[in-house]
């Protein structure tokens, strides 16, 4: 007998508040039953302050629009080139905490850069994943009613000019790294087809099905 699958949906290239708004309603609408989704995304420019989040991290915004949204963190920047991943899981029914899922999530994207020679780490006072003191890789999540939604932005191959209109994360000085600097994966759909097979398994799933685009109710 097979263990749980996984829906992953490919949104392509997608504004950041239609693509939340429809997390929270995946979410507040889901039962014991609903299959766990993964979503894989690339969001128009746009910083994303957390519940966290303090002006004064804010730095020279500009012309990019600034969300106020309900996950945990500082301010972060989403842009063109970068891999945006949404794991929308039950991890009640999973049977694993907060904290597991953050560790679960930072080691594949480890694991996954190792396999192009590039050594990455995470840190136990800050989430995401960094090389060299150099973040690559943020985290933001938001659990309701034992489920997971927001998730990974992992730096492909994108203008990181925007993270030095802000404090990244919350850190003064804080620099930013991107795949194409380590040889890693060189476009957002080559970084998604090598770290979700290895999202998968450490999430704990024995098989996905891939499909395109969101749910008819949220287009």
């Amino acid at each position: 007998m097979s263990g749980p699958a996984v829906l992953i949906r490919h949104l392509g290239r997608q504004p950041y508040d239609k693509v939340w708004r429809a997390m929270q309603d995946f979410t507040d609408n889901r039962d014991e039953s609903t299959q766990d989704e993964i979503w894989v995304v690339e969001h128009e420019p746009v910083f994303t302050q957390g519940q966290a989040g303090k002006e004064e991290h804010l730095l020279n915004t500009g012309d990019i629009p600034v969300v106020k949204v309900d996950r945990g963190g500082q301010v972060t920047y989403h842009g063109p080139g970068q891999l945006v991943v949404y794991p929308l899981v039950n991890i009640k029914r999973a049977n694993y905490g907060v904290r597991q899922l953050v560790t679960y999530i930072e080691q594949s994207i480890v694991d996954m850069l190792a396999a192009f020679g590039a050594e990455a780490y995470a840190k136990p006072d800050a989430p995401g994943v960094y090389i060299n003191e150099r973040k690559i890789a943020s985290l933001g999540l938001r659990i309701r009613k034992g489920c997971s939604f927001h998730g990974l932005a992992l730096n492909v191959n994108m203008d990181l000019g925007p993270f030095l209109r802000i404090n990244p994360c919350g850190y003064a000085g804080l620099e930013m790294i991107q795949c194409k600097e380590v040889d890693g994966p060189a476009s957002v759909v080559a970084a998604a087809d090598a770290l979700l097979p290895i999202l998968v398994r450490h999430l704990g799933f024995d098989t996905h099905q891939e499909i395109q685009g969101l749910a008819s109710q949220y287009e």
